[in-house]
């Protein structure tokens, strides 16, 4: 189980981007636990409000809570640094975002129209249903600007991992031969891939953390 925990813990940020969509489909919730004009962090020009803050961490709870279960106590969620990790994730997410703007980075609407389509549960018969989609969004008292909005901002994060990890995946070919054995040395292959790109993210991120002003109001999670 402490593998496991680790291993969440370890992808952490990665996790967010998964399940970021999930919790708009399933209800967000309403836990603004200081008010609206509360910020917990100040990132460049971005600003994480406390509300924010507190419904991406009620979504990482019940992400958690689901793959635990019981388990899933105040130790552990002290062990896995839960409130922490939460907005680490946030802050990472807005530095990628002002990364993406400086570098000219962008999405295009066909890039958007695209992966909105694309979308299983906008989808009937295996096609893209539009009354579907607005349904949708309506039960979860969402307009169609504030999802692709919120849709816009993950590809184009997307996009930005993907950029660092392609830069990463230059080196696959300087990983060491460590077996004869095929399948072993696919498996130990991806391994250290997987190893050396989470690294090269991590590494992005520290380099704009010491390039863009970041602030932080702990007091306001703790």
């Amino acid at each position: 189980m402490l593998k496991a925990m680790r291993k969440h813990a370890k992808y952490f940020y990665i996790l967010f981007f998964v399940v970021i969509l999930t919790f708009i489909f399933w209800g967000v919730g309403t836990v603004d636990k200081t008010g609206d004009s509360a910020i917990v962090a100040e990132v460049g020009d971005y600003k994480i409000t406390a509300e924010d803050y507190w419904r991406t961490y009620d979504n990482m709870y019940r992400f958690y809570r689901e793959i635990y279960k019981d388990k899933f106590d105040e130790e552990m969620e002290k062990r896995l640094n839960l409130k922490d990790n939460v907005l680490e994730s946030m802050i990472s997410e807005r530095l990628l975002l002002i990364a993406a703007k400086e570098a000219g980075i962008s999405l295009s609407d066909e890039e958007l129209r695209e992966s909105i389509v694309r979308e299983p549960a906008f989808m009937r018969n295996g096609k893209f249903d539009k009354d579907i989609y607005l349904s949708r969004l309506r039960l979860n008292r969402l307009t169609p600007e504030l999802y692709e909005n919120v849709k816009r901002r993950e590809l184009l994060l997307d996009k930005m991992h993907r950029l660092i990890e392609l830069s990463a995946d230059s080196l696959e070919s300087q990983l060491p031969q460590v077996t004869e054995n095929a399948q072993m040395a696919d498996l130990m292959g991806q391994a250290m891939l997987r190893d050396i790109r989470e690294k090269a993210t991590k590494s992005f991120i520290n380099g704009l953390k010491a390039e863009i002003k970041i602030k932080i109001y702990k007091d306001l999670i703790s």
